[in-house]
């Protein structure tokens, strides 16, 4: 199962890869740019699917499906509201020995990050709330519960180099605190000529409601991506994998990230 599940992930990824031949370059290392950029002000929308392998006693595929739309909104001359909101499409493997697979949506994951217009001494950046919404349809896909948090994002341009990082931390409002995590995204971009770029962005977590030796994943790795246009529709498309140097028991030991991106500028 895992063997097809990758060949056909492969196999996905290669096809559009070939038809970037035939888009149109136009601005690829623009559009590349504004889509490293979490806090841009392009309207885009990724859907981006995570293939997680050997999760839980029968080390069985979790694949999870985030659409995340990103909106921009200009407060004024100085400030923007960059909106970013996160729905997992989770198909979750057996928890338990004789259990059953588990399919639907996870807690909806909305932030929202206060940005200035100008950055600061070449730093862009940006901080405000973030929410769980108890949007869970099964207990295996995560708990329903409320929760919220903060989150800040900062970024810097230099050449090819995009590097910046998220940070943000989860508390849910539930009797039993089922919530209390940290996230760290770490990202590195290198962009070549045509759109083409390199890239790593692992998501590291804590979860400080585990004991210590299973608290934190790991991941390491990165991949590749391109920037392109299809007629008048700009699109980034991206691969990578990661592996999870430290993760929790049960927890996934790699992962292939792919992604496609819609952008929609000005």
């Amino acid at each position: 199962m895992h063997n097809r599940a990758l060949i056909s992930a492969v196999a996905a990824w290669s096809l559009a890869a070939a038809s970037f031949a035939r888009a149109e370059e136009t601005g690829g290392g623009d559009l590349a740019r504004a889509a490293q950029n979490p806090l841009s002000t392009v309207i885009s929308l990724p859907i981006q699917n995570n293939m997680n392998f050997g999760v839980g006693p029968t080390s069985g595929l979790q694949n999870v499906m985030n659409v995340q739309p990103v909106i921009p909104i200009s407060l004024n001359d100085d400030w923007n509201l960059i909106t970013r909101w996160i729905a997992p499409i989770i198909s979750q493997p057996a928890l338990a020995i004789g259990g059953d697979r588990e399919f639907g949506l996870g807690n909806v994951n909305p932030s929202f990050f206060l940005s200035p217009k100008q950055p600061t001494a070449g730093i862009i950046w940006g901080v405000g709330p973030t929410f769980q919404l108890p949007t869970s349809t099964d207990r295996a896909l995560g708990r329903a519960a409320w929760g919220a948090g903060a989150g800040a994002v900062a970024l810097t341009m230099s050449g090819p180099w995009v590097i910046g990082a998220l940070v943000n931390h989860m508390w849910s409002f539930d009797d039993s605190h089922t919530v209390n995590q940290t996230t760290i995204q770490p990202f590195v971009n290198y962009n070549l000529h045509d759109g083409w770029y390199l890239t790593s962005s692992p998501v590291i977590s804590a979860n400080w409601q585990a004991k210590s030796s299973e608290r934190w994943t790991l991941p390491v790795g990165g991949g590749f991506g391109r920037a392109f246009k299809i007629g008048e529709q700009a699109v980034n498309m991206q691969l990578a994998a990661y592996y999870n140097a430290v993760s929790p028991t049960g927890g996934s030991s790699w992962q292939i990230r792919t992604q496609i991106q819609f952008l929609f500028p000005k």
